[in-house]
């Protein structure tokens, strides 16, 4: 009896020191190389009266903390600019006979993330960007066919409704052209498409 009282404590020493032993580096590898970031739903009630936002929309150029948005900030903010809001797909801000051809990227502290009509991040470039264009929590890239004519029209409109976000959310924002061509060479755009303009967006300080 004795000898099975020992065999059974000898047992869960060992499971206990199993417990302690830290996750293989594979398992570590495996979360930090994750390519798909699901947001939460966006936030569609509340905010500021449309009035009030247009008449609180500025751009704000310096005084940006560089701290992270959290996960409901980054959702409602990148729903306003191009989320889908209609259940046949069609999205917050027109396109031209409903083309859709613009890109949104998102350019934050772990990579250069490129913006799903599910409502979903995909990653697509490693590396913190953001202090090469403009700062801020995160930067936004619209990238369209340069045979577009209406591109930078469609751009428009969604850099407006980030814009307004921000207005209505209390961070900064400015639209500007400051480190485009950083990552021309280094985004994996389709055949004939640039980005077009930049936009940063912050906490500030």
């Amino acid at each position: 009896m004795i000898r099975n009282i020992r065999h059974s404590i000898s047992m869960l020493l060992s499971l206990a020191a199993l417990a302690l032993v830290p996750a293989s580096p594979a398992v570590i590898q495996a979360a930090e190389t994750a390519t798909r970031m699901e947001l939460p739903a966006p936030n569609k009630t509340g905010g500021m009266p449309l009035m009030q936002a247009l008449s609180a929309r500025h751009s704000t150029k310096t005084n940006y903390s560089g701290a992270a948005l959290s996960p409901q900030q980054l959702s409602d903010l990148l729903w306003a600019t191009w989320g889908v809001n209609r259940e046949d797909g069609r999205r917050t801000a027109p396109t031209a006979m409903n083309r859709q051809d613009v890109r949104v990227y998102v350019a934050l502290e772990n990579g250069v993330w490129q913006y799903d009509a599910g409502h979903a991040l995909i990653k697509v470039l490693d590396g913190d960007w953001r202090g090469q264009m403009g700062g801020g929590s995160l930067t936004l890239l619209y990238a369209i066919p340069q045979a577009n004519e209406w591109g930078g029209a469609h751009v428009g409109s969604l850099y407006q409704n980030a814009g307004l976000y921000c207005a209505s959310a209390g961070l900064g924002n400015f639209v500007h052209v400051s480190g485009l061509h950083t990552l021309d060479s280094k985004l994996s755009l389709p055949e004939g498409w640039k980005v077009f303009i930049i936009q940063t967006v912050g906490l500030l300080k």
